[in-house]
């Protein structure tokens, strides 16, 4: 990815940069949102903050006030047409050394906008090669959902295969369940039938995820979160992934199985294509 074009750092521009006490150096100690800007407005801004606020509450990390921070994004947003903003926001500087938490620490917010990069039509049109990581994910309910700063299992997971041999990679759990991708939710259809894994053991709640669940439903087509096995990965007749910034991907191969782009997931593609294109708030 391209150097930001934009940095703030609690909505000024940083001048020596972020504290080195900062605890999301020190520990991973926070939270991010990624989110697609198109003319002039952050797509699901309200969903991505509406997650940030979970994730600051179940961490106890004083935001203090999501205004400012709504503000911050539609200033640099309406700035430029199309641009991709990613939003850091840590629990701060520590206030002594160790993992505890004092309780007067300041949340830190970091903003950087870089330029979108350009939907690649081909893998929107004929879908993506994916292959199933070697790592399972850990299982902790208390982090499950949250889009937090610790991301090394995502590193390890997508350095196992080189970008050019798949262009994901699916990743279980260490109880053996479906999670994700290391930066998509996974969806698999089978009899018309749309489903996707929980994520209240692990895995990131995301916000594309999110509005594919309310508009299938919209759509008229059967949606579900469960706990899905290798079984049902291996015998799904469809799987595509998402994120906030590809949208919709189909998948066309799993590991050495092929597969074609089905009819669900064309209906979800057509489906979404003019809500993405509007960029909604919510």
């Amino acid at each position: 990815m391209s150097a930001p074009g934009h940095v703030t750092v609690n909505g000024q521009l940083p001048v020596a940069g972020v504290s080195p006490y900062d605890r999301g150096l020190h520990f991973g100690d926070g939270l991010f949102e990624t989110l697609v800007c198109l003319h002039g407005r952050a797509r699901f801004l309200s969903l991505h903050l509406e997650r940030l606020a979970l994730g600051c509450e179940r961490l106890r990390i004083n935001l203090r006030n999501l205004t400012p921070v709504r503000e911050e994004i539609e200033q640099v947003a309406a700035s430029t047409r199309n641009a991709l903003l990613k939003l850091i926001v840590t629990r701060g500087d520590a206030a002594a050394r160790g993992y505890g938490i004092a309780g007067g620490e300041v949340a830190t917010r970091m903003l950087f906008r870089y330029p979108l990069p350009p939907q690649n039509e081909s893998l929107v049109r004929d879908g993506i090669r994916v292959r199933v990581a070697a790592l399972h994910y850990g299982e902790n309910e208390r982090l499950a959902g949250l889009k937090h700063l610790n991301r090394l299992e995502q590193v390890l997971a997508r350095s196992e295969v080189p970008a050019e041999d798949a262009d994901e990679l699916l990743v279980f759990s260490s109880a053996g369940n479906l999670v994700s991708g290391t930066m998509s939710n996974v969806f698999i259809v089978n009899a018309g039938r749309i489903r996707t894994p929980r994520v209240d053991r692990c895995g990131v709640a995301g916000v594309m995820r999110r509005v594919v669940l309310r508009e299938a439903q919209r759509a008229g087509v059967s949606v579900e979160e469960a706990a899905l096995s290798a079984d049902d990965l291996r015998n799904a007749a469809e799987v595509f992934v998402t994120n906030a910034r590809i949208g919709i991907w189909p998948v066309r191969s799993v590991d050495a199985r092929a597969m074609g782009v089905g009819p669900v997931t064309r209906q979800l593609q057509a489906h979404l294509a003019p809500i993405l294109e509007q960029a909604p708030d919510a």
